[in-house]
């Protein structure tokens, strides 16, 4: 007998939206620029080491001394990298408190300074660090320098939703860094598509600050007590591979994300409420004042 085709992909295919539903980690990312680039400034300092050793001890401790600067550049310009993605994927963020690709650049230029001055020759040491302080700013740009979301609007209600959806990613990164340890990358792939809900609502809450107060909950106490579960039931399902155990843990993201997504609804229906209330305000004084619109 013919059987209906039937998948994820089908028109009759389980809902996407349903709780539970695997969402694609990667919605709303994008490719993160800490990568290839910036490791391979952790590999070019190395011949500095491997020469050091074969230099009088002045030669040595600057070739050292390079090698340390050039090594702390790289690692600063990487934590400037992703300071800079963690502001750019937010609608509401303070600039980074260090500017630490403007400091990987100059000590770039430090370190390559050194590393020309082993060889005795200033010119040529001021040239390398010129160069090589600019050549790494233009790669990799400069630091965000203002905050973003914030020009005409209550700075005291954004500093709490920064705040707040800070912290509340401390949670979901803990949660993730916990899983880990499972050593399962099917539940990794759970807890990620939770995340993806739960940054939905964050998005939400900074596009309207006034949200927090009736989600603050959710972003400290759920979050909080999803991230100690998450521990507990990694450390454990590391041990034993106890199935019972994941189906329970997998119940709770599975009402986890749909209280985060019904909450998320709310806000975003009461959002359109509001503004609903705000339009029918300002006709009518509009029409006190003569002037008549069609309605939406």
């Amino acid at each position: 007998m013919a059987q209906r085709f039937g998948g994820q992909h089908s028109p009759d295919g389980p809902n996407d939206e349903a709780p539970g539903a695997a969402k694609n980690p990667f919605d709303g990312k994008t490719r993160t620029r800490a990568g290839g680039r910036v490791n391979f400034l952790f590999l070019v300092p190395l011949p500095l080491v491997v020469t050091a050793f074969f230099r009088e001890p002045t030669g040595m401790a600057i070739s050292l001394a390079a090698f340390g600067l050039l090594i702390l550049a790289a690692w600063l310009t990487r934590e400037g990298l992703l300071a800079e993605e963690a502001y750019m994927a937010r609608k509401i963020a303070r600039r980074p408190a260090i500017p630490r690709k403007l400091f990987g650049s100059l000590l770039t230029g430090a370190g390559l300074f050194l590393a020309g001055f082993v060889g005795g020759n200033l010119l040529n040491s001021v040239i390398f660090a010129v160069v090589g302080a600019v050549l790494h700013g233009f790669s990799f740009g400069l630091d965000p320098m203002k905050n973003k979301g914030l020009e005409g609007v209550d700075e005291f209600q954004t500093d709490r939703v920064a705040r707040a959806v800070g912290e509340a990613e401390k949670h979901l990164a803990a949660m993730i860094d916990a899983i880990k340890r499972a050593r399962d990358r099917g539940l990794e792939t759970r807890v990620e598509s939770f995340q993806v809900t739960a940054r939905n609502m964050f998005r939400t809450i900074e596009d309207d600050p006034r949200d927090l107060t009736a989600s603050r909950k959710y972003l400290s106490v759920y979050l909080k007590g999803a991230r100690d579960a998450t521990a507990r039931f990694a450390d454990i399902y590391a041990r034993s591979r106890n199935t019972d155990a994941r189906a329970k843990y997998e119940a709770l993201l599975d009402d986890l994300e749909a209280n985060f997504a019904a909450q998320n609804k709310k806000l975003l229906s009461d959002d359109r409420s509001d503004l609903d209330v705000e339009i029918e305000v300002l006709r009518e004084r509009l029409a006190r004042e003569g002037v008549r619109l069609d309605k939406f």
